[in-house]
């Protein structure tokens, strides 16, 4: 396994975020390759001027994962995020879990979601949640996994179009900041 490093991401860190971002993302929502909506999303989610707005805002941390200094991934977590579908108050958000192709299957992506939940835990959540497209076969048996109980089958809306969902979550130990 190559050496990784986890830090925490710097502005510096926004183009790089970017195009990772776009590539993970393409590689596993454009399965049957590009139309309108999936580009609009890639452009909109990813420009660097969003991830340099993502990493000023409140209450998100973005974690990267790093190899021989090029990013291989990244981790983003947002604080006091509720979900319809949970009940418990003071939860956050993993939005993204986002490893390069080639680093998959090296435990980076375990790696990240465990500083994303040493982060959680460290801001008080008592639970950290994701929600998993219901075509990414991959990442919805790493949850299961790695303690995250399923619950519940929610949708996400882009660009006008509404995709299956599974939402999972674990309850975090708060520690002590």
């Amino acid at each position: 396994m190559p050496a990784i490093i986890l830090r925490n991401a710097t502005p510096d860190d926004a183009l790089c975020i970017g195009v990772l971002g776009m590539q993970v993302f393409l590689d596993t929502y454009a399965t049957q390759g590009i139309r309108n909506s999936i580009a609009n999303e890639v452009l909109e989610a990813f420009a660097p001027s969003t991830i340099a707005r993502l990493m000023a805002e409140p209450g998100t941390s973005l974690i990267v994962a790093e190899s021989h200094n090029h990013l291989v991934g990244f981790a983003q977590v947002k604080l006091n995020a509720s979900h319809a579908m949970i009940e418990v108050a003071n939860v956050a958000e993993l939005q993204r879990l986002y490893i390069q192709e080639r680093f998959t299957g090296l435990g980076i992506g375990y790696q990240l979601l465990q500083a994303a939940e040493r982060c959680a835990a460290r801001a008080g959540a008592c639970m950290l949640w994701a929600t998993v497209w219901v075509g990414n076969e991959r990442a919805l048996g790493f949850y299961p996994r790695r303690g995250y109980e399923a619950l519940g089958s929610p949708t996400y809306t882009f660009q006008g179009e509404t995709h299956g969902n599974r939402l999972f979550g674990k309850t975090l130990s708060v520690t002590a900041p």
